[in-house]
């Protein structure tokens, strides 16, 4: 019989320590004088006692590792439960939220996608956007542990090409996953201290330099109020283009460069990729926006830099209505939705690797044509790749364009047009945020939708996050046989 207890033991812990951190929220309502600090103290209570009378329930099968079922379980359980107790501030406090709009911000919020229901963000308690930013930088830190130690293991998407490299090549440096969990969560801090103090100096107030340094590192771009990123333009556009980008690459790079390791970060082949893109996508945009809606050149680049940056690492702040560049730049924007960041990031979507593994495949198969006597090893990083790797990455391609089809076709079912369904369910697993047009698009938000198509695309949130086969694996009968 299937041991569940394993990983409720684990989503107890982690439930109570939710609870634990909506003292700081709570804290935020106090200062401000607001009535509304007991929704934090009433669901930090709920939450912390739930998740400690989970653990200590299951404490007596805490030792001894997971098996790969308990792992699948429990990688997919704890973005279901953390952004149920999530939203209890959301169902209790001043938003006066239904369960639906409850359940879809937390579930934004945590998987770090950014798409919001909240209108009148300005108007909200501070605790309340405090919050908001709070879950997102959890989600931030949750996957790239998740990333770094969970994935691999599971061989979800091509993943476990990454599993040597993180635990086995570095050798004396860093032994254990443990231990490279720990320096990454130290890392994250420290960047998120450092954009802060990046904020302030360009003239954010304290308390928007905290939301939106939070919600930066974390790749997720919940603002501090409805104009999200367009109430801040100027030099504060910058300093976000940096720490997104900085968010996009893989923070093992980072942990391997603090420990005397240069090399691993100016070698990594996807770090390449990704940079050249980023540098391709904004010289054609702010030329673009040069030539054809005549901006000036500075504002041409910053702009350009700034929404690259937020759409192409899936942050998904907005400083302008990009909708009203034209066409091509909106189709150029979908499309970058789709690219991502790196793996081992903050950031979501199909990750930079898998299209390089892709082409890399084709690249190979026409060499095989072209010479079928030869012989002809794919390599990435200087690694050979095993067919193994090959075969998870083209399901995965295959797995993320089917669900992009079906939760398209499901949104349209509820009523949405083309352009909402097929923009919505792409921004929804790929983690990004807005979509386009009038409703969903950079201007708008999604509070106009019906709840049918809110809880599909919590959904699509959910998969998306988890990289589709470890959510989708759950509803395979082997699963529970094995």
């Amino acid at each position: 019989m299937f041991d569940f207890r394993p990983a409720a033991y684990v989503i107890g812990l982690l439930s109570m320590a939710l609870g634990c951190t909506m003292v700081f929220p709570m804290a935020m309502d106090i200062f401000d004088g607001n009535g509304e600090w007991w929704v934090f103290a009433l669901s930090g209570l709920l939450t912390a006692l739930f998740g400690g009378s989970i653990a200590l329930a299951c404490a007596n099968r805490s030792t001894g590792g997971l098996s790969i079922q308990q792992t699948f379980l429990l990688t997919t359980s704890v973005w279901v439960v953390l952004p149920i107790f999530g939203a209890l501030p959301f169902w209790f406090g001043a938003t006066d939220a239904r369960v639906v709009d409850g359940f879809f911000e937390a579930m934004s919020a945590m998987t770090t996608t950014g798409s919001t229901v909240f209108t009148g963000l300005g108007e909200l308690p501070r605790g309340i956007l405090l919050w908001r930013g709070m879950m997102q930088w959890f989600g931030g830190i949750g996957i790239i542990v998740v990333a770094m130690v969970f994935l691999p293991m599971l061989r979800v998407g091509g993943m476990q090409i990454f599993r040597s490299e993180g635990f086995e090549t570095m050798g004396k440096i860093l032994p254990k996953a443990a231990e490279i969990a720990k320096q990454i969560g130290v890392i994250y801090v420290v960047l998120t201290v450092v954009c802060f103090a990046c904020y302030l100096a360009v003239g954010m107030s304290g308390f928007d330099a905290t939301v939106h340094a939070l919600t930066t590192l974390s790749t997720g771009g919940f603002s501090t109020g409805d104009a999200s990123f367009g109430a801040f333009q100027g030099p504060a556009e910058y300093v976000a283009t940096v720490f997104m980008m900085l968010a996009s690459l893989p923070f093992v790079r980072y942990v391997q460069l603090i420990a005397g390791s240069a090399e691993p970060l100016y070698r990594d082949t996807q770090i390449r990729a990704f940079l050249i893109l980023f540098a391709i996508l904004v010289v054609v945009l702010s030329f673009y926006q040069l030539i054809h809606n005549h901006d000036d050149l500075e504002r041409s680049i910053r702009e350009g830099m700034f929404n690259v940056a937020s759409i192409i690492s899936g942050t998904g702040f907005a400083s302008v209505d990009y909708q009203a560049w034209g066409d091509f730049p909106m189709m150029l924007f979908f499309m970058m939705g789709l690219v991502g960041g790196c793996a081992g990031s903050t950031c979501c979507s199909i990750k930079v690797f898998r299209y390089e593994l892709l082409a890399k495949s084709i690249v190979l198969q026409i060499k095989r044509l072209h010479n079928p006597s030869g012989v002809f090893v794919l390599k990435y990083n200087r690694r050979s790749v095993p067919d193994g790797v090959i075969s998870s990455v083209m399901a995965f391609f295959m797995l993320f364009l089917s669900s992009l089809a079906v939760l398209s076709v499901a949104l349209g079912m509820t009523g949405l047009d083309t352009v909402t369904a097929i923009s919505g369910a792409a921004t929804a697993l790929a983690n990004v945020g807005p979509g386009l047009g009038d409703k969903i698009g950079p201007s708008g938000n999604f509070s106009e939708l019906n709840d049918i198509a809110k809880w599909l695309l919590a959904l699509g949130m959910l998969v998306g996050r988890l990289e589709l086969m470890s959510v989708f694996v759950l509803f395979t009968a082997n699963f529970w046989r094995n």
